[in-house]
């Protein structure tokens, strides 16, 4: 039928629809246009987002993008997967989960080669790695960071690493206020060494003084947590293969300025 319509009529396909459409009292309507969401945001609930998605493993492209481009030490992510605070983001990214103060997933951190950005819909309060009842308060800006600054200092006991997602909400406030309240609890301001850094290691500052919480302010040596990781293990493998024996203990991350 259209290549007859179109022979008799001397038209193109797509007018030739239209002609073949009105014989039959159809309209053709423009398909709609919907932009892809990077953290793959549905209908479902944030849970339920959460949870259909695959945890990272060995070889997988999350595994690749956190080990092989981050750095990031095995112990360490198979710490991380261990408490449930990775999953496999689309296009080789990770998602790193927010929760609230239950343990409820409110939104992830989605880091991956060629994105970054937050969980649409979702809110920013913290990423938290390591025991909840910890009081040594170790505040970075990113996850990535956070899991960094475990990694260099081995998970140090007592620590709970958290991040603020580069962001300063209400209920971020909030739950920062609620952990550096509880007694002999300690804020330490892991955050980067540039200005935003400082601007958000005194705002730590201030809320510590207003919960009367012990404080302190952790620089990185390099900008971030990350690049100081990166130079760290670049270097622990340099020496590997040159046959250096390495230096046993844990190293200090950086200064400590009270």
């Amino acid at each position: 039928m259209f290549g007859l319509v179109e022979h008799l009529d001397h038209v193109g396909f797509i007018e030739c629809a239209k002609r073949v459409a009105d014989l039959v009292g159809s309209t053709i309507t423009e398909p709609e246009w919907q932009p892809l969401e990077p953290d793959g945001g549905d209908e479902l609930s944030l849970p339920h987002r959460w949870q259909a998605r695959r945890r990272p493993w060995p070889g997988s492209s999350t595994w690749r993008y956190l080990n092989g481009e981050r750095w990031l030490p095995e112990p360490l992510l198979r710490a991380a997967i261990k408490g449930d605070h990775l999953r496999e983001g689309p296009y080789g990214s990770m998602w790193a989960a927010h929760s609230d103060d239950v343990g409820v997933v409110t939104g992830w951190e989605a880091r991956g080669p060629q994105y970054r950005g937050f969980a649409s819909g979702g809110n920013k309060i913290l990423f938290r790695l390591g025991p909840p009842t910890a009081l040594r308060l170790a505040v970075t800006e990113a996850a990535i960071d956070a899991m960094s600054l475990a990694a260099i200092e081995a998970l140090r006991d007592g620590t709970l690493y958290l991040s603020t997602g580069g962001g300063w909400s209400p209920a971020t406030q909030a739950a920062l206020r609620e952990l550096a309240s509880r007694p002999d609890a300690q804020l330490v301001a892991a955050t980067d060494a540039n200005s935003q850094g400082d601007l958000f290691a005194e705002r730590l500052r201030a809320l510590a003084e207003d919960t009367g919480c012990d404080w302190t302010r952790l620089r990185p040596p390099k900008e971030d947590w990350n690049e100081t990781l990166k130079v760290r293990e670049k270097q622990k493998l340099e020496r590997k293969e040159s046959g250096v024996p390495q230096r046993q203990g844990k190293a200090s991350p950086g200064g400590a300025v009270p």
